[in-house]
């Protein structure tokens, strides 16, 4: 039997849990792979209208991959992959500008490209914000800036007036004093792809749980693994005093509902184009945990 793999996602606690040795606690035979990170952020500019979606059209490498929730319901919907519905999880996310702008409020957004990940996170969950004070027509994504890295780097060097950026990119843009126009905090959810046994799933979920509690009890000891995925160019500017615990995983269902509503909403909001939305229903989508 082949080695469960698992990448990280711009979160911490697959990186506490191998460092705890809860992995090995619970039995897992694993391989640990870190695709996420990147020297140089404009390697993570995969092109224009590229997000997490395509990379789930593509096929990733890991067994289990996380992303929005929106997209992983999607994919799992087309038979991208089978949602996991023993949890889901909630990141921090805002849009930032650059704190000499002029922007101050959302209000002041209308019009101005804010720069996302196409049908990524970032790209529903902006919507999801601004649709409370703009109209839709005065929103204006920008999907030609690359994934986290990249955007994140362009509104750095001031080639971008805003960016959605989330979990360890928004506290370091926090750091830095750009400025947060609006919260856009999202759900994520886990993908299984192949044919996993349940236990073993069973067995990643539960080294997690572990880590979690590690991670709200004490986040300080444990920023720092954020160095492990942020571009090498902005580790020396990087104050992990700052930083917060980033994504938080909610050890309850992801439910019929939350994937039903979720569906509708998008496909209300036209986020993809007629007849790419798959059509299983819940209980063809998900993935039967293990109890």
């Amino acid at each position: 039997m082949s080695k469960f793999l698992i990448e990280p996602h711009m979160r911490l606690h697959e990186w506490v849990a191998r460092e705890k040795g809860y992995f090995e606690e619970e039995g897992l035979d694993y391989e640990f792979i870190d695709l996420a990170t990147k020297k140089d952020a404009q390697a993570h500019n995969i092109g224009d209208k590229r997000g997490a979606y395509q990379t789930f059209e593509e096929g990733r490498k890991s067994d289990v991959s996380s992303a929005c929730h929106w997209t992983v319901n999607i994919a799992a919907s087309a038979g991208h992959g089978q949602i996991y519905t023993g949890a889901y999880s909630v990141s921090p996310c805002g849009i930032f500008v650059h704190p000499d702008s002029g922007i101050e409020t959302p209000d002041d957004l209308a019009g101005v490209p804010i720069s996302v990940g196409h049908q990524s996170g970032s790209h529903y969950s902006t919507i999801q914000a601004l649709e409370q004070y703009l109209k839709p027509e005065d929103i204006n994504l920008s999907f030609n800036d690359g994934m986290l890295w990249a955007r994140m780097e362009k509104l750095i060097d001031g080639e971008v007036p805003a960016a959605s950026l989330f979990s360890g990119t928004y506290y370091f843009l926090d750091q830095l004093g750009f400025k947060k126009i609006a919260e856009t905090t999202f759900m994520m959810a886990g993908m299984i792809t192949g044919d996993i046994d349940p236990e073993t799933v069973a067995k990643y979920y539960q080294a997690l749980k572990k880590a979690q509690f590690d991670i709200d009890l004490r986040p300080e000891l444990y920023v720092h693994y954020y160095k492990e995925e942020f571009p090498e160019r902005f580790h020396d500017m990087m104050d992990l005093r700052y930083f917060g615990p980033g994504e938080r995983i909610v050890f309850e269902s992801y439910s019929q509902k939350m994937y039903e509503e979720s569906r509708e909403w998008v496909t209300q909001r036209d986020i993809f184009p007629d007849g790419d939305i798959g059509d299983r229903a819940y209980d063809e989508a998900r993935y039967i945990a293990a109890e």
